[in-house]
């Protein structure tokens, strides 16, 4: 039962100082692994705050992007409340609303117990499981690039066909709409794409941190596969972290993800033991 002392509402921009401290100061935090900000996503459809005699309690952020794809990008809580009833009262609300504007696949990558518990209440179902990987820098892959393969830096002109292999290499609940991209590329220390007779057939961005450098994304072209286009980017990544001096690249994927993983033990990554489930419910439309 809802505590009839809480008020759900949209989010708006004047929130966002209340949000930052749940954020920043309470222990139930979920953070989705995003290009933007949970504050960048303010004003956006699909954000909720729980209010409790004026003051914000919790919020919940899942906006579409791209259509029909609603990743659950922020869960904030304040711990004196009850989580679940607070939880129940947010999600509520955004399934009532998804419903509405014409229903959406929620997803959940559950960093935390706890929230594998929330969603899982709520009849999420686990789906696959994302495992991490990591290079350390003592072996450079030796692959031999295919013939008539050029590898080039990535433009910002270049975003609009890399949104494009992007769409076809992923499903839907993995696809970057051109928006997102634009986001990565502006936060990208390394991004690269795969040409052969012009045509981009496949792209890698991946952003460079105090301990090297993380895989952010790897796609080409479905018909492209399999002809190690993949191996030399990632091939042409490797060297040039050795070449800055930096030792150690990590990627995730999906357990599920059999071409990946093959691909990224060929290259010399090795799992860290880190991996966690993915849930996903489909809010019908109403």
């Amino acid at each position: 039962m809802i505590n009839v002392n809480f008020l759900v509402r949209s989010a708006v921009t004047r929130d966002q100082q209340q949000i930052a401290n749940l954020m920043f100061f309470e222990t139930h935090v979920h953070r989705h692994l995003d290009w933007r900000t949970p504050l960048e996503w303010l004003g956006s459809p699909f954000y909720w705050v729980v209010e409790n005699d004026g003051q914000i309690i919790a919020a919940l952020a899942c906006p579409q992007d791209p259509p029909g794809i609603a990743w659950v990008r922020l869960f904030a809580h304040a711990g004196h409340f009850s989580l679940p009833e607070t939880w129940d009262a947010l999600w509520q609300t955004a399934s009532q609303d998804l419903s509405r504007a014409g229903g959406a696949t929620v997803a959940v990558i559950a960093l935390h117990d706890w929230l594998r518990d929330l969603v899982q209440t709520s009849g999420f179902d686990s789906t696959q499981e994302i495992v991490m990987l990591e290079w350390n820098g003592l072996t450079l892959p030796q692959i031999i690039k295919p013939t008539g393969i050029f590898i080039r830096s990535m433009t910002v002109q270049d975003l609009p066909v890399v949104a494009e292999v992007d769409e076809i290499a992923f499903g839907p609940i993995w696809q970057n709409s051109l928006p997102a991209l634009n986001k990565a590329f502006s936060q990208a220390g390394f991004a690269t794409l795969a040409e052969m007779d012009g045509r981009i057939i496949g792209y890698q961005i991946s952003t460079q941190n105090p301990f090297g450098a993380h895989l952010a994304r790897l796609a080409v072209r479905p018909e492209m596969q399999g002809k190690g286009i993949g191996a030399a980017l990632v091939a042409d990544l490797t060297a040039e972290l050795l070449r800055r001096g930096l030792m150690r690249l990590t990627v995730n994927t999906q357990d599920d993800n059999k071409t990946s993983l093959a691909l990224y033990d060929r290259m010399g990554f090795r799992r860290t033991g880190e991996h966690y489930p993915v849930f996903t419910l489909e809010v019908p439309a109403e």
